[in-house]
C-alpha cells in the first residue's frame, strides 16, 4: 500500500520540484483537526494513484520555509505539482470525489 512520504524544507526541491511524476503535497500540522480528517483520504488516493502521482506530507510547523514560499496561509492545503510548477490547489477539507476530480484535472 502506497503511503504519503514526509517531505521537508531540505528535501522539497529534490522530492517535489525535480520529480518525474506529478506530485501532491499535503500541507498539514499535528494540531489541525481538518488535517486529520483529510489524511486518510490522501492515503487512499496515494494507493489509487500509485505509480502515477507521488504523495508527500509537509508539516508546516517543522518546515515553515516551503509553506511560506508557496503562500500557505490555512491548512490543510493540498498543492499539485507537475514539472516543478504548482498546477492545482485545494484548501480545506474536501470529500474524496472533489480531490480526485481536482487531481485528474491537474494531470491532464
Amino acid at each position: 500500500m502506497a503511503k504519503p512520504q514526509e517531505v521537508t524544507d531540505d528535501s522539497f526541491q529534490q522530492d517535489v520540484l525535480e520529480s518525474e511524476n506529478p506530485v501532491l503535497v499535503d500541507f498539514w500540522a499535528p494540531w489541525c483537526g481538518p488535517c486529520r480528517m483529510v489524511a486518510p483520504i490522501v492515503e487512499e488516493l496515494a494507493d489509487e494513484y500509485d505509480g502515477k502521482v507521488n504523495f508527500f506530507k509537509l508539516n508546516t510547523d517543522e518546515n515553515p520555509q516551503i509553506a511560506s514560499q508557496f503562500g500557505i496561509r490555512s491548512i490543510p492545503t493540498l498543492l499539485v505539482f507537475k514539472g516543478g510548477q504548482a498546477v492545482g490547489q485545494i484548501v480545506g477539507f474536501r470529500p474524496k470525489g472533489d480531490l480526485q476530480k481536482r487531481l485528474d484535472e491537474a494531470l491532464v
